[in-house]
């Protein structure tokens, strides 16, 4: 790639406040049809014949053409089906993508608050700095295309988990000082929370080849 075409090419970032973000359709019927046969065919595509090329453009498709594309597809299925499950999937990697810092302490708080075995089954290292949590992600994402889908789901759901427990912790430590910051990060609590129990009742569905 030449350095004028690079000019072209640069990633395109996006807030973390995307991650609340609500995205509006005219036609929800057709909206569902499309959202459930792309995501079918994606996934049978990849799962059919996992190109190592193809899997890492599909890992790094936020970072180049960012979460708009992906939004119109997917964000108004519902949680429990396959294209939900990918726009999760998707939106919490650009979390964590978008702001490695606080994701990487939410998660050391919450690996330390909770005692569950989250933390094991999402398997980050301890303790686990912006890099790892960024190729944590990464790998969760990839194994929904190369690897065992329904154990990617879990481990996702374990990461919001640990991430919900920590964002909660922060939220209460902020909570008589910087009230707007606690509440940010209660509603970030609350979110990754929903994903947390979205994510795992996906898994189950996909081993009883009922998600669709």
């Amino acid at each position: 790639m030449s350095d004028e075409s690079r000019d072209f090419h640069k990633p395109v970032r996006r807030p973390a406040e995307l991650f609340d973000r609500l995205f509006a359709a005219e036609d929800p019927a057709e909206v569902s049809r499309v959202a459930h046969s792309t995501a079918h065919a994606l996934l049978a595509r990849v799962r059919e014949d996992p190109d190592g090329q193809v899997v890492d453009r599909l890992v790094a498709f936020t970072d180049e053409h960012g979460i708009d594309d992906l939004a119109e597809l997917w964000s108004r299925s519902p949680a429990k089906t396959l294209p939900g499950a990918l726009w999760r999937l998707y939106l919490l990697q650009l979390m964590i993508h978008d702001d490695p810092r606080t994701a990487a302490l939410l998660y050391e708080r919450g690996r330390a608050a909770l005692a569950s075995a989250d933390a094991v089954v999402a398997g980050a290292p301890t303790p686990a700095g912006p890099a790892e949590l960024v190729a944590l992600i990464d790998q969760i994402l990839r194994g929904l295309f190369e690897g065992d889908f329904a154990v990617a789901l879990d481990r996702a759901a374990a990461f919001c988990r640990v991430q919900a427990s920590g964002a909660t912790h922060l939220a209460d430590d902020y909570e008589l000082t910087e009230p707007d910051r606690a509440s940010a990060f209660t509603t970030r609590a609350l979110r990754l929370s929903d994903y947390g129990v979205d994510l795992t009742a996906c898994a189950a569905l996909w081993r009883r080849d009922s998600l669709i």
